[in-house]
Formats: structure tokens, sequence, C-alpha cells
């Protein structure tokens, strides 16, 4: 069971997503997501990525990631699926030691 999480979450209801890490802060669509350990692990995961990178050159990073892979898959889909960090999240969201056990800069591992 993942604890209660040490970042701030915010309910916004505008987002086109169910959810999204913007340094220091959480967003989510609606309040039932509050209880999605996965998805709540997998925003940590990034807001660990941010943190670590000093947050602008995060963004920075993760938006030459999405070009580089969009000129590789010509396809959105598929060039977010395969930005680092992304892959990094995704694979690690239902690990629930994960947070405890991840080594700094770990989405290194998920260039390719």
């Amino acid at each position: 069971m993942m604890k209660k999480s040490r970042y701030p979450i915010i309910v916004a209801p505008f987002l086109k997503v169910a959810g999204i890490a913007l340094f220091p802060f959480i967003l989510v669509s609606n309040k039932q997501l509050l209880e999605d350990e996965v998805l709540m692990r997998h925003e940590t995961i990034h807001l660990k990525q941010e943190a670590e990178l000093l947050v602008i050159p995060f963004y920075l990073l993760y938006a030459l990631s999405y070009c580089i892979n969009f000129v590789r898959y010509r396809n959105h889909s598929r060039a977010y699926e395969m930005i680092w960090f992304e892959r990094e999240a995704y694979a690690n969201e239902y690990n629930t030691d994960y947070l405890y056990k991840r080594k700094l800069y770990a989405w290194i591992n998920y260039v390719k």
C-alpha cells in the first residue's frame, strides 16, 4: 500500500489527462483519482525525475525525447510512450517498492 504522498495533490477538473506532475505538485482530473495508487506512483516517479534534473532541464529533455520519438515514429501516441521518462514511470508504476529502491537518474536506463 502506498503511503500518503509527500507532494501536494491538486484536483484540476480542466485536465484532459488523468494526472500530471508539475513540480512540486501532482494534478489529477478528479477526486476519485486521489485513491489511484498506480497513478500516484507514476506521477511521483516523474516528480523524482524532475527534482534530480532541477525541474527546467527535465522539461527540456522531456520535449527533446518526444521530438526525437515523433521524428522516428511519426505517431503522437508512440512518441509519447517512448519518452525516456514515461518509459521509466510506466515500467515501474505497479512496483510498490520502486520509489524506495529507485536509484538517482534511473531514467537513463530507458534512453534508446
